[in-house]
């Protein structure tokens, strides 16, 4: 299976909460440049899980809305800035022992992504990831681990 871990674009600094911080124009563009970089890849995506916050959303939105394909989208609480790596991987365990599944993408928030990247592959490296960069994991199913490929930023790409 092919996990992708995204971080979302960057966000305005302020907001009426840190969980509705919009994105910034630039935040848009990074996530629109990110979906091109996916579909260049052959990442022909099933499903999402997405952070319910706002700028989470936001980049999720502008990254489906350039793709080909149409995957399910789901809000998850539980991957929020402060969520847990080790809960996210028993749940995605527990959905693909039920599910067969082969790309799936997650659109969260630093510091979850590096920790979800350390909890996720058998390297156990948490790395800093810039605003809307992906790790791309190659996640064994009956390993309950997966390798990291590649983690690809937008300024990578420009």
């Amino acid at each position: 299976m092919q996990l992708f871990i995204m971080r979302h674009g960057q966000a305005q600094i302020h907001g009426n909460s840190d969980a509705q911080r919009p994105l910034t124009e630039q935040g848009k563009l990074e996530a629109c440049l990110m979906a091109k970089w996916l579909q260049q890849n052959q990442a022909e995506l099933e499903h999402v899980y997405v952070s319910p916050y706002l700028r989470a959303q936001q980049t999720c939105d502008a990254v489906l809305a350039q793709l080909d394909a149409s995957p399910i989208k789901h809000t998850l609480n539980m991957i929020t800035p402060e969520g847990s790596a080790q809960e996210f991987h028993d749940y995605l365990d527990g959905v693909c022992s039920v599910e067969k599944m082969n790309n799936i993408l997650v659109v969260s928030h630093m510091p979850l992504v590096s920790f979800l990247v350390e909890e996720l592959t058998i390297e156990q490296n948490a790395p800093i990831f810039q605003t809307a960069a992906i790790a791309h994991i190659d996640y064994d199913l009956k390993r309950m681990k997966g390798q990291l490929v590649q983690l690809i930023a937008p300024d990578d790409i420009c």
